[in-house]
């Protein structure tokens, strides 16, 4: 989930939107991943790039 994150931050630091093939890869990932592993995800994303969380929902286990 790490390279998730900065993945994320990338594309936002190159002043780009998350959709598409990127968006729908990542939902699919923090769906189908470990509930820590998305839970990983989410803190990371908020600690760094909080605005970034908008984009992304958190999966109900």
């Amino acid at each position: 989930m790490d390279e998730a994150v900065v993945a994320v931050m990338n594309t936002l630091d190159r002043g780009q939107e998350i959709h598409g093939w990127l968006m729908h890869t990542l939902q699919q990932a923090i769906n189908d991943s470990d509930p820590q592993l998305a839970e990983h995800f989410f803190t990371e994303l908020e600690r760094h790039r909080p605005e970034a969380l908008r984009y992304f929902r958190k999966p109900e286990f």
